[in-house]
This record gives structure tokens, sequence and C-alpha cells, in this order.
């Protein structure tokens, strides 16, 4: 190769590199030169932003310093609240000291309120009771009170009735029960009860039997009709209409002399002769039977169902009432003076202080009269558990069952004829001609006279309600008396003409009494 070529190869070399080089320099100054622009415009964006910067930082630095004036401020106004909350809270505390100050006070003016409203509540209820024992005592002093105006009133009424004063004497009987039954009084008290038998006029007699009535017995299951026997042999039926007594005479033979009778369930009636026969009524048909062996006959009544016992003075008889016939007898060692009946049995009464229930003709249980005297009539009652014992001297003794208590019983003059007990009510018959009725449940036991005859009383029954009685004197005569209070109540407000007068108002039952007719102008009762 030439050296020319290679100068010329290297001056190209050489060229190429300056300009290379010249080139290579001129991009890096150029490129400087726009890292250097790039720069002048960073550090521009940069001061515009520290501007920027600055002017927030100013203002942030400006809210600053008025958010620590407000801080400044609040905290401040915390401190003044805290300062006052303080003082509320002090304050409170105070108040919470004085709140359970006064709790405690409340508790204890309610305790002391409590302990008032107690005090209270036991006076009130004191003065309730005292109260209430006022009033009981008002209605107990009242009740006496009326309970004694009516008493008095009946006493008053009799007196008018013996004068003739029937009138005023029914409304003072009217007056005596009603007081007496609005306050809860005994209208069976002898003053009131006798009041309203006199006032009501429940007593009716009829002469029917030539002698002594010895025997009345209703026919079964018919009030209507009953059957009565007499000494004189005489044996009735009798029916009652109205105010009319209708009799039948069945039997008569004055050589008969009847002592007892009995009714059987059938209607057949025995009746038994001292004379010693037996009667028996079938169908109003009689038929007489002789007795043997038994002296003296004096009562008759049922053993069981298919027999009788026929009863003397010293011996007894089963009278078979299919057969027809006696079919055993035996004689007593003993007299009777009484026969009635106990605990559905027969029971006998003899002269030596002893009384035999009869189980059957050959067993007899013997035990001795809880009283002492002669026994001549006897009646018992299964509800009340008591005996009452009529003796031949008039006195009548009751005998408690349970504590075995013995209760004399005065009223009657004569011998007892007759005792029925139904419950607490006894009425009884004397030879000394009264008809009696008791009530052995009050406290103190008096007698009360039903009726009073001029004879000898011998014998009484009630009907089945046990609102009438029937009794037969020793002349003869049959007797009717109505015992129950509500219907002789009726009797006499259906006989009362008239009120009493305002004068006689008050002179009889007084003025501070409120008056009260008993009667309309019609003629109907006013209800009090």
């Amino acid at each position: 190769m030439k050296k020319k070529d290679i100068a010329t190869g290297v001056a190209g070399l050489a060229l190429l590199g300056t300009t290379v080089a010249g080139l290579t320099g001129w991009y890096v100054e150029h490129q400087r030169a726009n890292d250097l622009e790039t720069q002048v415009a960073e550090l521009q964006l940069q001061e515009k932003r520290s501007a920027v910067v600055r002017s927030v930082s100013k203002q942030m630095e400006e809210i600053a310093y008025q958010q620590k004036e407000i801080s400044d401020e609040q905290r401040e106004e915390a401190i003044q609240q805290k300062r006052v909350a303080e003082e509320m809270r002090q304050r409170s505390e105070v108040e919470r000291h004085n709140a359970l100050i006064a709790q405690e006070k409340a508790v204890v003016s309610e305790q002391q309120a409590q302990d008032a409203r107690l005090v209270a509540e036991s006076e009130r209820q004191m003065a309730d009771h005292q109260r209430i024992q006022a009033e009981f005592s008002k209605r107990v002093a009242d009740t006496l009170s009326y309970v004694a105006l009516g008493r008095s009133l009946g006493s008053v009424s009799l007196v008018q009735a013996r004068l003739g004063n029937s009138d005023l004497a029914g409304l003072l009987a009217y007056a005596s029960y009603l007081y007496t039954d609005r306050y809860q009084g005994d209208v069976y008290y002898p003053a009131v009860f006798q009041s309203l038998m006199s006032a009501s006029q429940s007593m009716q007699t009829w002469p029917k039997h030539r002698g002594a009535l010895m025997g009345v017995y209703y026919l079964p299951g018919n009030d209507g009709r009953w059957v009565t026997a007499s000494t004189y042999g005489e044996i009735m039926l009798h029916r009652k209409q109205g105010d009319q007594l209708h009799s039948d005479v069945l039997f008569s033979d004055k050589t008969f002399d009847f002592r007892d009778l009995y009714v059987d369930d059938d209607a057949t009636i025995y009746v038994i002769s001292r004379s010693g026969h037996l009667v028996i009524v079938e169908h109003e048909i009689p038929r007489v039977m002789t007795i043997s062996n038994l002296e003296n006959p004096i009562s008759v009544t049922n053993l069981d169902d298919n027999s009788l016992l026929l009863m003397g003075e010293h011996g007894l008889a089963v009278y078979d009432k299919q057969k027809k016939m006696i079919v055993a007898s035996r004689e007593l060692n003993f007299r009777l003076t009484a026969t009635s009946r106990y605990n559905n049995l027969p029971i006998l009464f003899d002269d030596q202080g002893r009384q035999h229930l009869v189980k059957g003709i050959n067993e007899l249980v013997t035990t001795n009269v809880p009283v002492t005297g002669r026994v001549t009539a006897f009646a018992s009652s299964k509800a009340s558990k008591k005996q009452v014992f009529g003796m031949s001297d008039g006195t009548i003794y009751l005998y408690d069952e349970g504590d075995q208590k013995v209760t004399k019983l005065e009223g009657h003059l004569s011998r007892i004829s007759k005792l029925k007990l139904n419950n607490q009510r006894l009425v009884s018959s004397s030879y000394d001609g009264t008809v009696k009725f008791w009530n052995t449940a009050s406290s103190k036991i008096e007698s009360m006279t039903m009726l009073t005859a001029d004879s000898w009383i011998m014998n009484f029954n009630f009907d089945s309600s046990k609102n009438y009685a029937w009794m037969g004197d020793q002349n003869g005569n049959l007797l009717q008396a109505l015992l129950s209070v509500p219907m002789m109540v009726d009797v006499l407000k259906s006989r009362l003409k008239r009120n009493f007068t305002q004068d006689e108002w008050n002179y009889y039952i007084g003025q501070n009494v409120p008056y009260e007719p008993f009667i309309t102008e019609k003629g109907k009762e006013v209800k009090p």
C-alpha cells in the first residue's frame, strides 16, 4: 500500500475520529445543555413549588397559629370547663351527700309513716271492732227488746181474748208473732204460742163417744180418716171436711171396755178390750176374738211384720196375723204400769221400777228405769237421743242418752196419760185435764198449756205432718188442735179485720216503734 494512501487513510481516520470526537463532544455538550435546561426548568419548577410550599407553609403556619390560638382558647375553655366540672362535681358530691342524708331522713320518715299507718290501721280496726261491737250490742238490745215486746203482746192478747175483744186480741197475737219471729225469738214461747192458738181458734171439740176415749189412730197413708175407741165398747171411723166431722160407728157393745188400738199397714184395725177380747176390723167389718190366758188386756202393738204383741197386766200373748190366731203366750212375774215403743220395739214398764225391751215373747231385755217413781207413759226420739218418762204423780223426766243427764219437768198436777216426743218438741197429756207443750231444746224448759178440759185427757195422736193433734178425754169428746205456727199465722191473717189505730199502736206497742199496717184495704198483708 502506498504511503499516500496510508496517509490519506490515516488523515481520513484522524478526520473521522476528530469528527466523531467533535460530534460526540457536541452531543455531550448538547445533552448537558439539555440536562442543564432540564435542571433549570426543574429548579424553576422546584422554586415555584417551593414558593407554593412556602406560601402553603405560611398559610399552614398561619392556620397553625390560628389553630394554636383556637387550641389555647379551647384549652383555656377546657380548663374553665374542667374547673366548672370540678365545681359541679363538688356540688354534685355535696348534693349526693345531701341526697343520702335526705334518703336516710326519707327512710326514717317512711318508717315513721309506716309506724303511723300501722298505728292508724290498728286504731281503725279497733274503731271498727268497737263499731261492730256497738252495732252487735244494739242489735242484741233491739232483739231482746222486741222479743220481750212480742212475749208481752202475747200475754195481753190472751187477756183481751178472755175479755171478748177478739179483733184486738187477733192484732196483738199477730204482732206478738211478728216481732218474735222477726228477731229470731222462740215462737213456741208459751205467751206467743198460746195467743196464736187462741186468736186463730185452732181448737175444736166434738162429743162423739159415751165412754172415755182411749185410742186415736190415723189410717196409714190417709190423714183424712182416723179411728177412735172408748171404754164404752165403741169403735168409730172419722173424716173431716172443712169444719165438719163425719163419724161412722164400726162397732158398739157396752160390755166391752176398750183400752188400746193399733192399725196395721193394710188398714186393718185391732182394738183390745179389758174384758179379754180383741176386735179386728177389716174393710169396716168387725170380728171378735176371745183372748185366753191373758189377764186384763191393756195394750196392743206390732211385734214384727207377721204378728202382734198383746199385753195384759200380768202376761203377754202373740197374735199371728196370717193364721189369725194366738200362737204363744206367757205370764209375767210383775204388773205392767205402762207400755210404749223404743227403737221400733215394744217396751214394758212394771211396778218395780224396771223396763223390759221386748225382742220376742221369751226374750225380754230388762234394765232399771233411770228415774224413780211409777212410770205411766213413755216416749223417745232417735233424732234428739232423748227419752221422756211420765209418772203417776204428774212429774215428767227428760233423760239424755248421751250424757245420761236427767231433767225434771214440772207442770202437770196428776198422772201422765200420754207422751209424744218429736225431735225436741214434747207434748204431754194428763188426768189434770191439760195437754202441754214443751220445747226440750230450750235452756230453761217451761210448759205451755195447749188445752184445758173439764175431765181427764186419756189419749192423743198426731197426723203424719205433725200439724194437728187429736185428743180424747174421759167424757168421750174428740178434740182437734192445730200445732203448726205457720198454719196458725195464715189462719189468723185471714181473720184480721182491721189494723191498729194510732192510739192503740202507741199504747200497746209504743211510740218509738214505727207504725206498720198488717193488712191493706184489700185485706192483703203488708210485708214489713
